[in-house]
């Protein structure tokens, strides 16, 4: 009877352990089959994986990532969309739209062409309408990069054909999707799962491009990305996910199973953060007033927003004070006075609204001091004449 019962609290104990195992093994790390990756969090600008993603690497077709954004943001600065007419040197080898020689079309007709099947003709196109060149486009493309903060980053070709100092990094191409999001447009565009292109030479042309992005389609909770490949770089992908307010870019660069790596990062990145309500202590919060019936107000602050939240909680979440060191009368209760921003991590996270608490009325001047203000006046002109 001892023996039986032993074999069982063995088993039970087996059991056990095993299904700790399970539960952790929920928590750890993912492994990626990529050279170099990461995962990065917009919301607090934090990356919660990286394997060798400052490595300078060759980045394929996830160039067009930049050059899309640098076709959009010039036809949103034109008053007039732009039409592109196709010329004999803007043809690339490789992926393409098929575009001819006089054939003509929208600027974001070929922006979203190019993102959705990679042509390289396309990007060539975009980039000699924006910079004239291709060697100018690039200057143009680095110093956006540098206005993004993308250190260790260099442009050479719009299209990410392989060619010497063309590179970037994991890390990089991260902040520059982060970045390109921002922008509705970009968003719109690179979220469709197909765009139909209507030709405005030849007239009645039309075409339907469908997105490469396999993930729109296989992981519910992505929206847009950027599939490349070449035989240097090997296939590269950068995708960006969103799930309860939570905002996720991820990238791979050559990797062989990355439609799986990419999933299994985003799965890992959703379950390690979460969305948390902001409560900071403003009570007693006040602000003077000035030729006010009273000297000072309190004023209240509206709902704090969520913010994201990593395993250290919300501790790192900094409020910075938009208010002015005193406020004139009149003021009524109600008045908006300012705003708290939060931030985390030095990253935006939203901000509340400061408003007077009660009413400060103008304080009428007494008589007796506008008449010694009157007499000092007659005095002085009595003086000089």
């Amino acid at each position: 009877m001892k023996q039986v019962f032993r074999k069982i609290l063995c088993l039970i104990i087996v059991f056990g352990v095993s299904m700790s195992c399970t539960v952790t093994a929920s928590a750890d790390e993912p492994v990626i089959s990529a050279y170099a990756y990461s995962l990065y969090c917009v919301n607090t600008g934090e990356f919660l994986l990286t394997q060798n993603a400052d490595e300078h690497l060759p980045m394929a077709s996830t160039t067009k990532i930049m050059t899309a954004i640098l076709g959009i943001e010039m036809l949103q600065s034109d008053k007039e969309e732009t039409i592109v007419t196709i010329t004999p040197d803007m043809y690339a080898e490789g992926s393409s739209m098929y575009l001819a020689a006089g054939e003509q079309i929208l600027m974001s007709d070929l922006v979203g062409g190019m993102l959705m099947v990679s042509g390289n003709d396309a990007a060539n196109a975009v980039a000699l309408t924006v910079g004239g060149s291709t060697e100018d486009f690039a200057k143009l493309m680095n110093k956006k990069a540098a206005e993004i903060g993308l250190d260790d980053t260099n442009f050479v070709t719009p299209s990410g054909l392989d060619a010497q100092g063309h590179y970037t990094t994991a890390c990089d191409l991260a902040k520059l999707m982060s970045y390109c999001m921002e922008n509705s447009l970009f968003r719109q565009i690179d979220a469709a799962s197909s765009v139909t292109v209507n030709f405005i030479e030849p007239q009645g042309k039309t075409q339907t491009y469908y997105n490469e992005n396999r993930l729109l389609r296989e992981y519910e909770y992505c929206i847009a990305g950027k599939t490349g490949y070449t035989d240097k770089a090997g296939r590269t992908l950068v995708s960006y996910a969103e799930k309860d307010g939570i905002k996720l870019a991820a990238v791979t660069l050559n990797d062989g199973d990355d439609w799986n790596d990419h999933k299994k990062m985003f799965d890992y990145g959703f379950e390690m953060l979460n969305m948390e309500q902001l409560d900071m202590d403003f009570t007693g919060l006040k602000i003077p007033v000035v030729g006010g019936t009273k000297n000072e107000i309190e004023v209240s602050v509206s709902t704090q927003p969520s913010v994201c939240a990593d395993a250290d909680g919300l501790d790192d979440v900094e409020a910075v004070y938009c208010i002015p060191k005193f406020v004139y009368a009149p003021i009524a209760k109600g008045t908006s006075v300012g705003t708290i921003k939060y931030y985390k991590n030095g990253v935006y996270a939203g901000q509340s609204d400061v408003t007077a608490n009660e009413t400060a009325a103008y304080m009428e001047q007494p008589a007796k001091f506008t008449e010694n203000v009157v007499s000092f006046f007659k005095r002085m002109f009595i003086r000089r004449k």
